[in-house]
């Protein structure tokens, strides 16, 4: 673009609170920074530019003088007024882009990308079939909104830098929660609040394991573990899953010198299986006598409809190794993004100054706000809400399946969580089928992507995975009408 042109470009608004001099700086600032006007270029003299622009010569005198006094502009009286030939992002914005970095990523860097360390997001309001979701129209918005607000009233004095373990009256109440409601034995002391699972997922993988250090994963299972178990350079080993939970048997014979394995007993992802008792103790007696951490990731615990809540796997634990992980995400929804990690002892002040580390600590507002939402009864209510709430979505989806999805998918177990996965009754291709799904407005998860392994020992099975809980039932029912014609299809 030729110089004049560019700079008559410029959008100078006197109606603007801006002043005029300001908004012309501005615009040839910015002219500048994209390239649009090259280092050397002589820029028009300033009765020129303000009579083209239909601006007071001072106007541009002034701004002239802003861009020369920052080393945008450079010249002398009698020459003329040019773009500084020596201002490196100048000459930079003046090659041709490059998409490439300036140098490669380190080895560590490159753990990060990728498709194997890629994580789901959600886009848009919830519809039919969205897993990992709670219901968003079941909320107490106006009763967090009245707590926040009565905190804003009176700021509360920690609105400095915190302690990196968390709130510490938001860990008393979890601690109180916990052990009433999973059976888990802890300290308030013992609990760190994260920003959400994913950073406590994380911080375990960087603490605990080093490069090449074997860890069992469930497979199919979470892809949130694999992707921070890469980043931190360990070995993945992917471990089948059967009726009773994690094979523990397998992971013996084939990853012998794991350091940890990361299971969810409760509800198992995304199978939904419950881990056996004998399971567990087989789990827990392999981690005493290897010296292994196990993980307990119990995300969704609270949604359990043919019974009251398992007791957890940290609960049968006597040797110190089962570092347990919450979230709230399930509970209250992901953009809360508020986790915590129930730790032994040991490894509590090495957690707490990698907590510090990465981010300091997570939000102090919405930490002190559910801890009164806790305290005051909300949060009990509003699981007791939800969970009768998603019993009849859960209800409405298997009936749903039952009248017009029969002939295509077979239900897995279905007695807790927020989503169920199905079985394909003939050969499918479960991820041309969610593609076609979201082409007809319908969103679901192919089965097949929570597989790491496609082996004899753990065979990719292709199926769906249907959220029910962020859906309303007259959106389940007519929503399975459109996925049936998808598989006809």
């Amino acid at each position: 673009m030729h110089l004049a042109e560019s700079l008559a470009t410029i959008q100078l608004s006197p109606a603007s609170a801006t002043p005029m001099f300001r908004q012309l700086y501005e615009g040839i600032k910015r002219s500048v920074l994209s390239g649009k006007i090259r280092p050397g270029a002589q820029l028009p003299p300033t009765r020129d530019l303000a009579r083209q622009l239909g601006i007071s010569r001072q106007t541009v005198l002034n701004a002239y003088e802003h861009l020369m006094a920052e080393g945008y502009l450079c010249g002398t009286v009698g020459k003329g007024t040019f773009v500084s030939e020596t201002l490196p992002l100048a000459r930079a914005m003046d090659r041709h882009t490059d998409p490439r970095p300036l140098r490669p990523l380190s080895k560590r860097g490159e753990r990060f990308i990728g498709p194997q360390v890629a994580l789901n997001t959600h886009e848009g309001a919830p519809k039919a079939f969205r897993i990992g979701m709670p219901g968003l129209d079941l909320f107490p918005f106006e009763v967090w909104a009245r707590l926040e607000a009565r905190r804003w009233r009176r700021p509360p004095h920690e609105l400095g830098y915190g302690d990196p373990i968390g709130y510490k009256p938001l860990r008393e109440a979890l601690a109180g929660y916990l052990g009433a409601s999973r059976g888990v034995h802890c300290h308030p002391d013992q609990i760190v609040i994260t920003s959400g699972s994913q950073q406590a997922l994380f911080l375990i993988a960087t603490l605990l394991l080093g490069p090449g250090d074997a860890a069992w994963v469930e497979d199919p299972g979470y892809r949130g573990i694999s992707a921070s178990l890469r980043a931190a350079e360990a070995l993945v080993c992917p471990v089948p899953v059967d009726g009773e939970g994690i094979v523990v048997t397998h992971g013996k014979a084939a990853y012998p010198d794991a350091k940890l394995a990361y299971v969810t007993p409760s509800h198992q992802l995304p199978l939904g299986t419950t881990m056996s008792l004998a399971r567990r103790l087989e789990l827990l007696t392999w981690a005493k006598n290897n010296r292994a951490w196990v993980v307990e990731d119990d995300y969704d615990s609270e949604y359990r409809y043919t019974g009251p809540p398992l007791a957890s796997l940290q609960s049968l634990d006597k040797a110190g190794s089962v570092i347990y992980v919450g979230t709230l995400s399930k509970v209250l929804f992901p953009g809360l993004r508020l986790g915590y990690m129930v730790l032994p002892p040991a490894l509590v002040d090495a957690f707490v100054q990698a907590r510090a580390i990465l981010d300091r600590h997570a939000a102090i507002i919405p930490q002190i706000v559910l801890a009164d939402f806790i305290t005051e009864g909300h949060f009990g209510r509003h699981i007791k809400r939800t969970r009768e709430a998603y019993g009849e979505r859960r209800i409405a989806l298997l009936e749903a399946i039952d009248s017009h999805l029969g002939g295509h998918l077979k239900a897995g177990p279905a007695d807790a969580g927020l989503q169920l996965s199905t079985t394909f009754l003939s050969r499918r291709n479960d991820q041309e089928i969610a593609r076609r799904a979201k082409e007809k407005g319908i969103e679901l998860r192919a089965l097949s992507q929570f597989y790491l392994d496609d082996s004899a020992a753990s065979p990719c099975q292709a199926g769906l995975v249907l959220g029910f809980a962020p859906i309303p039932v007259r959106d389940i029912r007519q929503a399975a009408p459109a996925l049936r014609d998808v598989l006809d299809e």
